[in-house]
């Protein structure tokens, strides 16, 4: 008898489904162009370009504020040794600077390897010098970095500013014109005195252009320059265009006897000047020391005078030191 066929169904867990892909499963495409990717990042690094190129052109043309270290900055770039300020003014503004913080930038002028000359804003400085003593925190200031070529608006603005707000000495007025020269504001001393000192009558100027060429020659030397009368100062420049060697010798004279006071500092450079007289027989005469004042004449004569020689024990060190030589 032949066996029948099972007409049932197999079940259908008795072996895995086959595997079936769905066309749900494949990712989904970007209904965007490939070329629009292309032109939205070749806009995206275009606008990055253009503001590093305008960012870079603004810090070039000194109309971007740069947050500087106070440490970077020289104050005595242009004028040194000058109180500018009395107490009361000082502390109502370093007590402005603390509750409002730094409103106005100053301006520097780039001095290479990190450093920065200070052209305006000496007074702030000073401020936030004293305010960082008390919180070393603040140790930054705002900044102008003035290019050379537009720099020369900065340097007349400071020095109108000065002329009616300091007393500032000839000295001072020659050492702002060297700075602008040295600095590339100017070609030439002579173009930056008549453009920073143009309002300044004739005579009054040529007086800044002899204190300039004193700058030149003596600034590295001097340690009071600020204090420099008009007088002494014109003599010195006019010694120094004369004689070649006198810096030399008034480079000797400040090692020998370093001065300690504006007063000694003028005492050796003025007998440095004085020379044999014509009536007289004076040779020279020289603050040796705090005290003491050496007066050579031209017999031979040595005279120490002062202060000093009115002490006992060093007049007798002195007489002691001399018999061993």
């Amino acid at each position: 008898m032949a066996k029948r066929k099972r007409l049932t169904p197999a079940r259908i867990d008795a072996a895995p489904a086959p595997e079936v892909k769905s066309a749900l499963a494949r990712p989904a495409l970007s209904t965007r162009p490939p070329i629009a990717d292309v032109a939205h990042d070749a806009a995206a690094s275009a606008a990055l370009t253009e503001v590093a190129a305008e960012l870079s052109a603004a810090r070039t043309e000194g109309r971007l504020i740069q947050k500087l270290p106070l440490d970077a900055i020289d104050p005595q770039f242009l004028v040194r040794d000058r109180v500018v300020m009395g107490d009361e003014d000082m502390a109502a503004l370093v007590a402005s600077l603390t509750a409002r913080g730094q409103q106005t930038p100053i301006e520097v002028s780039d001095l290479g390897n990190g450093r920065y000359g200070l052209i305006s804003g000496f007074r702030r400085y000073t401020a936030l010098r004293q305010i960082m003593v008390d919180n070393p925190m603040l140790d930054s200031v705002l900044a102008v970095v003035r290019a050379p070529q537009e720099a020369a608006a900065a340097y007349q603005a400071m020095v109108e500013e000065n002329e009616v707000r300091v007393d500032l000495s000839f000295y001072e007025r020659g050492r702002i014109v060297a700075r602008a020269k040295d600095a590339g504001v100017y070609r030439t001393d002579a173009l930056a005195l008549s453009a920073l000192f143009a309002h300044v009558p004739r005579a009054r100027r040529s007086k800044i252009g002899s204190f300039v060429g004193l700058v030149r020659a003596l600034d590295d030397l001097l340690r009071f320059p600020a204090a420099l009368t008009e007088k002494l100062g014109l003599a010195l420049a006019k010694q120094v265009g004369s004689d070649p060697a006198f810096v030399a010798r008034v480079k000797d004279a400040l090692a020998m006897t370093p001065p300690e006071t504006a007063q000694d500092e003028a005492a050796v450079l003025t007998g440095l000047l004085r020379g044999p007289t014509l009536g007289g027989n004076t040779l020279g005469k020289v603050a040796v020391a705090p005290g003491i004042t050496l007066t050579q004449r031209a017999s031979g004569k040595v005279e120490l005078t002062g202060a000093k020689m009115q002490d006992a024990a060093f007049v007798a060190k002195l007489i002691q030191t001399l018999k061993s030589l």
